[in-house]
């Protein structure tokens, strides 16, 4: 279930400065400075073709050669670490803001006057220029360099995080969510290059991508250690103090750190500005109907149609775009070839699997009443999870073991799972330690070799095929992320309901049990009110709830048996195309048996 894999280039020291694919420089000798007219002609009207595009690799030599970025040259160890630092700072900052939301949607309702569903619109708003946004800046950071594109960009974000200490209502905190999106998408990309400059370029991405993507994933866990002490401070503000605080290290650390720069390169077109208009619509609105269609409910809101709906159309007006365009902002064809479906249905079918985390355990002891500050122990496993992770696949990850490596995690992420479909309504955090290392380990584990086999194969072809698996990177994970919660909760609302009538239909009301356990649950309120139904009233709602907690148990359980299940036989299917790759290993004809002589 890999991508045939390219010979893995060499990346050169440009990748520390941001991924740029230079034109190659022009081999052929020009030693006599003289040129007949006829292909002087030649060169500027190709020249005058190409004016608005810069060669791609492979493509005929420029006129002009693009200087080499300079040799790589090893930092100093304390240098190397705040680096380092610095990445892991960036990557808290861009990270925390949506998942202070996702962690604590209730305790941020509450301040703002509005229900939980309506909460979740701050989410939908943040995601809506987060899930493509990042696609588009890459090409901006190739033409004005890297270093005006991380001093600009981290001011953009100090000062919506600043504006938000003045957000006291729901209208002025939904459109701050929606810049501070848009702001957060570069810092992602800041991460990671932070990370990968104290690399050299044969360990940029192997240890420096792992590395890179273990600090980018860690906000999470982060969010729910920290939620408690803060809401101890104050309510949701003291979250948009720390994001300032944060903001304001990262400023420090981009302004004293300079990545290596790139050179420029004229990539920007008119067109680009119409084609990813048209991209960030589709991905936005496919984003946020994920984020909100289990909330209310697929069928039960014509809106989320009509969003949906807006996004294909989107998405196809792109697509028409780029198809009829020379220089593509990303090649559709390429995005549709065998290899590079096959690369995107890997991807996203891993996302929605590792949903089992994000939107099923922590969300199922929620459910059953469980708050932050229970659940620190869980935070704390998750996040040792991730990082033991990220240190074992900086470590093993070289090339060519991508596919074992995935192997390794599809059956941690089975183990795991199944270990969790045998929870109770008794069933605390501690049950789940091991099974969720588990999962967070395999989440670790999974993306990094990923990323480098089709980051490698985009790198050898130019920037259009780097922005194209770009675009294909950020839909499987980002929107990929969003479609399997969205699928997970959507399963679990489906069993709930399934659940729920098959227990009340097994309920006899003359039985002297259930009988017993109404008085008994209704003797609980006998201090409060000395009405007899009223109490009957309070002990069958009381009832009601242990029955939906029990029915909520066993959904869960029904969604982790089957994210075990489809991670079996996604490995399954991987054993076998590894099986298929590497048939001429098992096919080799066996030498001839020697016979032996028998004595007579």
């Amino acid at each position: 279930m890999s991508p045939r894999k390219a010979a893995t280039p060499q990346p050169s020291e440009e990748i520390g400065g941001g991924v740029s694919a230079s034109p190659e420089p022009d081999t052929q000798s020009d030693t006599s400075g003289h040129k007949d007219g006829d292909t002087r002609m030649e060169n500027s009207s190709r020249q005058d073709e190409e004016d608005e595009a810069v060669k791609l690799p492979g493509s005929a030599p420029a006129p002009s050669a693009v200087p080499a970025p300079p040799a790589f040259v090893p930092k100093p160890p304390l240098i190397a670490l705040g680096y380092m630092l610095a990445s892991l700072i960036v990557a808290l900052t861009q990270g925390l803001g949506l998942s202070f939301l996702t962690v604590n949607l209730q305790q941020v309702a509450g301040p703002l006057g509005v229900t939980t569903n309506e909460a979740a619109w701050l989410m939908a708003a943040y995601v809506f220029p987060n899930a493509s946004l990042g696609l588009f800046l890459f090409k901006i950071r190739a033409q004005y360099g890297i270093r005006n594109f991380a001093e600009i960009a981290i001011v953009i974000y100090v000062l919506v995080s600043i504006a938000h200490l003045w957000a006291n209502d729901f209208t002025s905190a939904m459109i701050l969510r929606f810049f501070a999106g848009a702001a957060a998408a570069p810092l992602s990309s800041l991460a990671f290059l932070y990370m990968i400059e104290v690399f050299p370029p044969q360990q940029k991405l192997t240890i420096g991508q792992a590395l890179a993507l273990t600090a980018i994933a860690l906000p999470t866990p982060v969010a729910g250690l920290l939620s408690p002490g803060l809401l101890d401070l104050g309510d949701w503000a003291t979250f948009n103090m720390l994001e300032l605080g944060l903001s304001l290290i990262s400023l420090a650390f981009i302004y004293l750190l300079p990545l290596t720069a790139a050179p420029r390169m004229k990539v920007m077109q008119w067109m680009d500005y119409v084609s990813f208009t048209f991209l960030a619509i589709s991905m936005g609105c496919f984003a946020a109907a994920l984020t909100l269609g289990r909330l209310y409910w697929w069928t039960e809101a014509p809106w989320l149609g009509w969003m949906m709906a807006v996004g294909v159309a989107s998405g196809m007006i792109c697509a028409v775009i780029e198809l009829n365009r020379r220089n593509h902002l990303i090649d559709i064809r390429w995005i549709t070839s065998r290899e590079i479906i096959h690369f995107a249905g890997i991807l996203l079918l891993f996302r929605i699997l590792l949903s089992e985390q994000s939107s099923g355990a922590i969300n199922m002891l929620r459910q059953l009443g469980l708050l932050n500050d229970q659940l620190q122990g869980l935070y704390w496993v998750i996040l040792l999870g991730s990082l033991g992770a990220g240190a074992f696949c900086a470590w093993l990850s070289r090339p060519g073991r991508a596919e074992i490596i995935h192997a390794t995690s599809l059956l941690l992420l089975a183990i795991g799972s199944y270990m969790d479909s045998h929870s109770t309504v008794l069933t605390r955090p501690e049950q789940m330690y091991f099974s969720q290392f588990l999962v967070s380990f395999a989440m670790g584990l999974f993306l990094p070799p990923a990323m480098a086999v089709g980051f490698a194969a985009a790198l050898q072809r130019g920037l259009v095929y780097i922005l194209s698996f770009l675009a294909v990177f950020l839909a499987t994970q980002k929107v990929g992320g969003y479609l399997g919660s969205a699928l997970f909760g959507s399963f679990v609302t489906w069993r709930e309901q399934f659940h729920s009538f098959r227990i009340i239909s097994r309920l006899n009301p003359t039985d002297p049990m259930l009988t017993a356990r109404l008085q008994q649950y209704g003797a609980a309120f006998a201090r409060v009110t000395q009405d007899g139904n009223l109490r009957s009233i309070q002990g069958a709602s009381q009832l009601s709830k242990l029955i939906q907690s029990q029915a909520y148990v066993l959904a869960y359980n029904d969604a982790f048996l089957m994210t075990s299940i489809m991670a079996l036989i996604a490995l399954a299917c991987l054993c076998v195309h590894m099986a298929w790759r590497h048939r001429p290993l098992f096919l080799k004809p066996r030498s001839a048996a020697t016979p032996v002589a028998v004595n007579s």
